[in-house]
């Protein structure tokens, strides 16, 4: 009966939903999974079979799912508001997280504005450092710069900072394209502070060409995620941060996926003790329960829009922005994150991820073994056949393992929740899987 319900889903689903980042054709050979339920670091089917969640359902998911205390908050937020718009009202939740929000970068990034998603929250701060130029009349500023093999999200401005070529190329009419900077991650058989030092002073030069005309600079700070989990030293986004003080160029820092305590500090930007101009959030700041993103800056870009005359003020809006019952997800997330000292306990996991990697490292297929927190990463030798991703995709299933390789990188970014047990059955059974697709 569980089995029959589980393919009805599936049929339904292949029949009406246009799933993301997908190739629908692919689902023919490899099938949807039709969820029931979750709890804790597990994903159920109608069926029973369980998976892993090491990849936090796409990096969102923190605390687990069906977390009883981020439950309990919208539950009792659900007898309160559930919606208000935010132009021109206000409400306790909104206020409180963006209070808490700039607390947390000691009142440097004082103003929130509030969205659904990273594309978004990216448009917002893009948007935002190129009215403010215009508004202190610095009009020539209309240009920005990424790092190559950055990804920002899938809307059009945000594609305009990203360099991946799968998502970009089809759209190529459509975008404005960024200056693309050497990223500052060591490639194959390169050494880390060479890289480091070769990218920082690719930077000046643009700068040095082109600061006049040059509005913002974004990056993925520490690790940029979708291009296969690239990781770089803190070291770098100080001496980015002192860049842009010099040519006066804005300093966006996306940490949609890697902020929220991803790479060891609540913020990465923390690691490098800079605050960046823009700070864009999303994915785990709702503890990935509802859809929720934000952009936060500094007292001197909100003041260039405070003004009497409306043109000078940011008209973007999103109906749901500051949604009550997306921010009381939040700010149950980050009442977790103080009451389990959340921060401290996760280097204790970050240690016992490393070493459930560590047999893994020993694999001869494998290469580039790299971590950065609670991301742990590995490549696998380049000459495996075409469609790796996919194959180590459905192998993992079987093995009770939801594991999603960027193209030929296997990636864990698990919910900062498991126990020793689950840490050991996904080392384990990712070799598993390893070996039997290589």
């Amino acid at each position: 009966m569980n089995k029959s319900v589980n393919k009805d889903w599936i049929a339904r689903s292949m029949a009406s939903v246009w799933h993301p980042c997908t190739q629908m054709q692919h689902h023919e050979a490899l099938p949807l999974v039709a969820i029931s339920h979750g709890s804790g670091a597990w994903l159920y089917d109608h069926e029973g079979h369980r998976y892993l969640d090491a990849v936090s359902s796409w990096w969102v998911n923190l605390f687990g799912h069906a977390n009883p205390r981020i439950n309990a908050a919208l539950k009792d937020q659900l007898d309160h508001l559930e919606h208000a718009m935010l132009a021109g009202f206000t409400h306790e939740p909104v206020v409180e997280l963006s209070e808490q929000l700039s607390a947390r970068t000691q009142g440097a990034l004082g103003h929130a504005f509030y969205a659904s998603d990273g594309a978004s929250a990216v448009e917002i701060a893009l948007k935002m450092s190129f009215h403010y130029w215009r508004n202190i009349g610095q009009t020539d500023k209309q240009e920005f710069v990424c790092l190559a093999g950055s990804y920002h999200g899938e809307t059009v401005g945000a594609l305009g900072v990203t360099d991946v070529a799968l998502f970009t190329e089809a759209y190529g009419g459509m975008i404005r394209r960024a200056h693309v900077v050497r990223s500052p991650a060591a490639g194959v058989d390169e050494a880390a502070a060479d890289a480091l030092n070769q990218a920082v002073q690719a930077m000046r030069a643009l700068f040095e060409q082109r600061a006049a005309h040059i509005a913002a600079v974004i990056v993925e700070p520490l690790v940029q995620c979708a291009t296969g989990m690239a990781m770089y030293d803190p070291l770098y986004l100080k001496q980015l941060r002192a860049l842009c003080d010099e040519f006066q160029v804005h300093l966006i820092a996306d940490e949609i996926a890697v902020g929220c305590g991803r790479t060891g500090s609540f913020f990465a930007c923390e690691q490098a003790q800079i605050w960046p101009d823009f700070m864009c959030l999303s994915k785990g700041i709702s503890g990935g329960y509802l859809p929720l993103s934000l952009v936060m800056t500094t007292d001197t870009v909100y003041q260039a829009f405070y003004h009497s005359d409306i043109h000078r003020a940011f008209l973007h809006s999103h109906s749901y922005t500051g949604n009550p019952l997306a921010c009381r997800a939040a700010l149950a997330t980050l009442a977790i994150f103080d009451e389990d000292r959340v921060i401290e306990k996760n280097k204790i996991s970050a240690d016992k991820l490393r070493k459930a990697m560590e047999p893994i490292a020993a694999h001869s297929a494998v290469r580039r073994i790299r971590q950065r927190g609670m991301i742990a990463a590995f490549d696998v030798e380049p000459a495996v056949a075409e469609g790796f991703s996919r194959r180590f995709f459905a192998e993992a299933q079987k093995q009770e393992l939801l594991l999603r390789p960027i193209g030929h990188t296997v990636y864990w970014m698990p919910p900062y929740i498991l126990s020793d047990e689950e840490i050991s059955l996904l080392g384990e059974r990712t070799l598993s899987v390893l070996n039997h697709v290589v």
